[in-house]
């Protein structure tokens, strides 16, 4: 028989916060203008509900693969359920495989969450923090390092953080920038404008081998950039590994991965400083604490990726509320002026720099049942 690997091994005793079983009656995926959602319905009447992240490539494996494989199970046993449907369709893992388990995962978080009267981070090994500081991205590189700082010099006076990210080099673009000259002058203008009192950071996505990305990281440590993000391409784990080595300024990466035994060799060797895993991409809530409980073990935090705001950004509190290890501050989207959602509650707006963790029961959000009840029925398993 095949042993358990330390990092597969069961973490929360869910029955313990739920009394009742809940055995999964039906998973439906649902549209309603730009929006989507997946809703988790159990035999005994429980419902629960999740926002989704990019999920229209997604639809067949979620309608065929993932979602068929939950049904008639006890919702309890969401830890076993997650590496059961990983080692029946092993062949099709990746990010189209894995955010179909995510979103499938929180709806039923929230369900769970719901039948408890608990928000899904006392589930998940108890709240630690009810209020979490974050750092404004959405940085782009089709503009102009001048119009870039702008952006997120209003950031910055609107929200009240002191934490900001910029997006250089060109995206997987092998040492070419969005064109010559944008970075050195992006990074330079950000903490010129921005001054000493703002965290920056930098992202790469990818775009240099390792002697470039070294080159760049030595101008950002001079600059007093706190992070650099993704330096190299995200398979590259050797060239990432590399610049790690070379530079004093926190090389941060893992947004792309779904492997825990990558992410456990990752940690282990050093390849990076931050551990940046994706919630979405990487399976959802419980698989992206056990990447945590790695980090924990050599002293590393953890800096979950994240493009999501508002409601559907909620993931990424429940988890910051309840894992140990966390690094200072998590990843917002933002580009625009913060607007409210007439279908949700709370309103889920930055304030001095901050998001207060929903401590309703799941995932701690409400939505408007007259608005669900006009979405489009995308996919219904039962």
């Amino acid at each position: 028989m095949r042993a358990i690997p330390e990092y597969e091994k069961p973490m929360f005793d869910l029955a313990n916060n739920v009394k009742e079983p809940a055995s999964i009656q039906s998973i439906e995926l649902l549209r309603r203008e730009r929006h989507h959602f997946v809703r988790t319905r159990a035999a005994n009447g429980a419902v629960g509900i999740g926002l989704t992240k990019q999920v229209e490539p997604f639809v067949p494996i979620f309608r065929d693969v993932v979602a068929p494989s939950f049904i008639g199970k006890d919702a309890r046993d969401i830890e076993k359920l997650i590496d059961e449907v990983y080692y029946s369709n092993y062949k099709l893992v990746g990010i189209p495989f894995w955010c179909p388990v995510a979103y499938v995962e929180q709806s039923i978080l929230d369900m769970l969450g719901r039948m408890a009267g608990k928000p899904a981070g006392a589930l998940l090994g108890g709240v630690l923090r009810k209020e979490v500081p974050v750092y404004l991205s959405g940085s782009r590189r089709d503009t102009t390092a001048e119009e870039e700082v702008a952006v997120y010099e209003r950031g910055v006076a609107e929200t009240g953080t002191k934490r900001v990210k910029f997006k250089i080099g060109g995206r997987m673009s092998r040492n070419e920038d969005t064109y010559p000259g944008r970075t050195e002058e992006l990074i330079r203008l950000g903490r010129e404008r921005l001054g000493g009192d703002v965290a920056l950071y930098a992202d790469a996505n990818g775009s240099y081998d390792a002697r470039e990305a070294i080159r760049v990281g030595r101008m950002l440590e001079e600059l007093d950039y706190e992070m650099f993000e993704e330096p190299c391409p995200w398979e590259e784990y050797t060239e990432t590994q590399k610049v790690t080595q070379a530079l004093s300024i926190p090389v941060s990466c893992g947004e792309q991965d779904s492997s825990l035994w990558r992410f456990r060799w990752m940690i282990e060797n050093g390849v990076m400083d931050i551990v940046q895993p994706d919630l979405n991409y990487n399976g959802g809530l419980i698989r992206t604490i056990r990447v945590a409980r790695m980090a924990e073990q050599f002293g590393m935090k953890i800096v979950p990726h994240n493009t999501q705001r508002g409601p559907a950004s909620v993931n990424i509190l429940q988890f910051a509320s309840c894992v140990p290890n966390i690094g200072p501050a998590m990843e917002h989207t933002w580009r625009q002026p913060q607007w409210g959602y007439s279908w949700c509650k709370p309103d889920m707006l930055v304030q001095a720099g901050r998001l207060v963790v929903p401590d309703g029961p799941g995932l701690g959000i409400e939505i408007d049942e007259d608005y669900l009840a006009g979405a489009e029925v995308v996919a219904l398993v039962r």
